[in-house]
Parts: C-alpha cells; sequence; structure tokens
C-alpha cells in the first residue's frame, strides 16, 4: 500500500518575497516500516526536512516544505508549474534510519520496480488562502496532466546562501499566462547577449593569431614591392638598349666605324654622261 499525503497538494500563501512553509504529513498504513524520499522539479527553490527516511508501521512523520524567498511577488494570475514526487518502497525491521541513502541506492539498482510513486501538484494561493481562479485552477488540474513528465531532482535540506541568480529557476517555472511574449522576448535578448560575450571572447582569443597574419601580409607585401622595383629596372634598362639600337640604325653608326649613306636621286657622272650622248646623236643626225 502507498503512503498517505496530507494535504495532497501543496498550497504556498503569498507573498512570496520571504521564506513561505508548508507542513506535509506521511503517513505509513501498512504493516511493515517503509522507506520515503521527496523530489521536486525545482530542487534550488525548495528546501524538504528531511528529505528523506524511515517510517513504522502506522505511524507518520511531518515533513517542512520551505519556497525560497523570491524577489518578487508573481502576478495574481500565475500559473505554478512546480511538482513534488514521493517515492516509497518497503524495507525490513532492522533496516538502519541513519543510513537510508544507502539503502534507496541499493534499492535502486536491485529491485526498482518496487518503488511506489505520488505526485504532489504546487499551488500558490492569495494572502487570504483563496485559490487562483477558476481558468488558472482548470489549468492546474485538468490539463496538467496532459503536459510532459517532468524531471525531478532531490531538494536539498537547507538553503545555502540566497544570491541574485537564485530567483532565476522560480521565474522560469512561474509564468503568467499574459506575460509569455514578455518572457520570450527577455530569452531572446539573454541569448543574444550571450553571443555577443562568446563573439567578444573569441576575438580575444584569437588576437594573437590576428597579429601573426597582419606580419606575414606585411612581409609578402615588401617582397612584392621588391621584385616590382626590380622588374621596372630591368625595363627602363631593355627600354634604353632597344632605344640605342634604333638610333644606331637610323644614322648608320656600327661598332666597326661610320658609313656614308648613298644620296638620294641619280649621280652627277651618269647624268653629264647622258647629256653628251644626247648632243652626239642630235649632232650627227640631225
Amino acid at each position: 500500500m502507498s503512503v498517505e499525503l496530507d494535504p495532497p497538494e501543496l498550497g504556498f500563501r503569498r507573498p512570496f518575497t520571504h521564506e513561505v512553509t508548508q507542513l506535509l504529513r506521511l503517513r505509513n498504513p501498512s504493516s511493515e516500516p517503509i522507506a520515503f524520499k521527496v523530489k521536486t522539479t525545482a530542487p534550488k527553490q525548495y528546501c524538504v526536512r528531511p528529505n528523506s527516511g524511515k517510517i513504522d508501521a502506522g505511524q507518520d512523520v511531518e515533513v517542512q516544505v520551505l519556497l525560497q524567498a523570491m524577489r518578487d511577488d508573481p502576478p495574481p494570475d500565475a500559473r505554478c508549474r512546480d511538482k513534488f514526487l514521493v517515492q516509497t518502497v518497503a524495507i525490513s525491521q532492522d533496516s538502519d534510519a541513519s543510513n537510508i541513502q544507502a539503502t534507496w541506492q541499493q534499492i535502486e539498482k536491485a529491485n526498482k520496480s518496487s518503488i511506489q510513486e505520488r505526485k504532489i501538484r504546487v499551488a500558490f494561493l492569495a494572502a487570504d488562502g483563496s485559490a487562483p481562479r477558476p481558468s488558472n485552477q482548470n489549468l492546474q488540474g485538468a490539463h496538467l496532466s496532459d503536459d510532459a513528465p517532468p524531471a525531478y531532482g532531490s531538494p536539498a535540506p537547507s538553503f545555502g546562501s540566497p544570491g541574485p541568480e537564485a530567483v532565476t529557476p522560480i521565474n522560469r517555472s512561474v509564468k503568467p499566462e499574459s506575460d509569455n511574449k514578455g518572457q520570450a522576448g527577455m530569452g531572446n535578448s539573454t541569448s543574444m547577449g550571450a553571443g555577443a560575450s562568446s563573439a567578444v571572447n573569441a576575438g580575444s582569443s584569437s588576437d594573437g593569431e590576428l597579429r601573426t597574419q597582419l606580419a606575414d601580409a606585411n612581409a609578402t607585401i615588401s617582397r612584392l614591392k621588391q621584385q616590382a622595383e626590380e622588374q621596372g629596372l630591368r625595363q627602363r634598362k631593355s627600354d634604353a638598349v632597344n632605344q640605342d639600337a634604333r638610333e644606331r640604325i637610323t644614322t648608320g653608326t656600327t661598332g666597326m666605324g661610320v658609313q656614308q649613306q648613298p644620296a638620294d636621286g641619280v649621280p652627277v657622272q651618269i647624268v653629264a654622261a647622258l647629256c653628251l650622248l644626247s648632243f652626239l646623236l642630235a649632232y650627227f643626225f640631225f
């Protein structure tokens, strides 16, 4: 037979800006002792004292469930998604209650199917103890069983030193239906901030590589400039040699001396001979 829970649902009254305590009574109606363990979907937000132990046959145990203080009260229509899970298993009379953790480890390894479970929902109540609006109550009741199975963790028996980030998980688990879009926007902003931080860190870590690449690029540029200057000098020398050769060809200059170019037209001797021949022909025939 499973353990009896009183109350069957945990209701925490506002305000939540300070620690709120709720009592949970576990009763063992069977004729043999049982070991119990309490888990929750928000182990960082709740403290359970004790969170495990032994209950003799026909006896009960009072468990304190403490909700850690929040920075701000959630809206009145806030929907609480937190749940608790009470696990029980029958043990022998001579089981050591002071070493119950070792007993649980042994049972979970050897006979896990013998463990019985009871789920407890959590509700946020008004300061006068009244329940939330019926619409939200229906969401927590009828439609809550359609959600995916949550992941449970063992809460600590006492809270550590509170920090500014301790309230963040509660803000994720308690979401007003009217503020879903706002929460999504905040999530996107946080993701963008984390991405920018990662990019800055990556840039800092690759600073040395960038400097090495910049030095290599400068060396390559210097080498290319030097090659360009040498190529330009060779080109200028080649142009000067070609110009000198053209000038020598034009003026008829060679390495062995200077040769005079022949004059343009008919030589004077040939002209004189032709004139004389013309005169003689005219003299003898005319």
